[in-house]
């Protein structure tokens, strides 16, 4: 597939699915990118703000598998990825694959069950296979996963593990629509649409997994210069060196912010990375990878403030 079709492809997806979610570009761009990436998403916003619309709807819009796992406190890593059934009538142990076995998967809540249930997706979200009782089954690309949490509520919730946290390649955070947006849903539910969502509106496939793969493949003609390489890893770097950081991002940080530019390159018809695709993509990547000091949660600062201050610092390459 030739890049300038990537971004054709991209830009239909994008349309597609924003018919439904309503005032969220931000979230469905960085969804749709993420999957043309090969990379997985974590989504944190409040109830109600239509995360679990989203992945239904890029489904659709994808035409590909869709399952849905609620994590809970009482949920097993084999309750995702499967586990072995002895057959009385055969005299062996028959795989019985789990939800994970899909294209898309919305780990809806992840940091409601424990991190042993929680680390059932380490291996199938680094190396997109499950490994049981030593033999391993790969997934069927492609592969998404789509991992949502409560900002606000923390009773009964399992903080995730930072090599869990690590293995998404963005974090993106949802907020509350517009009114005019909020108008425009409202519109949608006199119009007909169902309120809860469940049939994603009048959303028509766009895409296939073939495509997706096409498109992940793609992606890989895209150039990098040293400068933009170089301007990469000044910015990981700093996160490390920062005075208001405790732990900073790790090279696969890095890794994330090369791919992430170079699949929102190709996604705007380009073959070459630009510095702004970079820093457009810097808070998605390294938010959720940069452990602050307590003194400067207290001093009011955070995350996405420490990035920001970051990218104003490093010296932008010439192109």
């Amino acid at each position: 597939m030739e890049l300038a079709e990537v971004a054709e492809r991209f830009e239909s997806l994008h349309d597609e699915v924003a018919k439904v979610v309503v005032g969220q570009d931000e979230l469905v761009e960085g969804v749709i990118i993420a999957l043309f990436a090969e990379g997985s998403v974590l989504i944190e916003g409040v109830p109600g703000l239509g995360k679990t619309l989203l992945a239904n709807t890029l489904a659709r819009a994808v035409s590909c598998e869709f399952k849905r796992v609620q994590f809970t406190p009482d949920l097993m890593p084999s309750d995702i990825t499967g586990h072995n059934v002895f057959n009385v009538n055969d005299g062996r142990f028959d795989f019985n694959r789990g939800p994970v076995f899909t294209n898309l998967l919305l780990a809806d809540e992840i940091n409601r069950s424990p991190p042993k249930s929680q680390s059932a997706l380490l291996e199938v979200m680094q190396e997109r296979q499950v490994t049981v009782d030593g033999t391993v089954y790969p997934l069927t690309p492609p592969f998404l996963v789509l991992g949502t949490q409560n900002p606000i509520e923390h009773e009964g919730t399992y903080p995730l593990p930072e090599a869990q946290v690590d293995r998404f390649l963005f974090k993106l955070m949802v907020d509350y629509p517009s009114q005019a947006h909020e108008n425009e849903i409202l519109q949608q539910l006199a119009d007909g649409r169902d309120w809860r969502g469940a049939t994603a509106a009048a959303v028509r496939p766009v895409l296939t997994g073939a495509d997706v793969i096409a498109i992940q493949r793609a992606v890989g003609a895209v150039r990098v210069e040293p400068a933009v390489i170089n301007y990469i890893t000044s910015i990981v770097q700093k996160t490390r060196e920062d005075p208001a950081v405790y732990v900073g991002a790790s090279p696969r940080g890095s890794i994330g912010l090369f791919v992430a530019s170079r699949t929102a390159a190709a996604c705007s018809g380009r073959d070459f990375v630009t510095p702004d695709d970079v820093k457009r993509i810097a808070p998605w990547v390294l938010r959720h990878r940069l452990m602050l000091k307590p003194e400067s949660v207290i001093e009011g600062l955070d995350a996405d403030t420490v990035v920001h201050q970051i990218l104003a610092t490093v010296e932008v390459p010439r192109a």
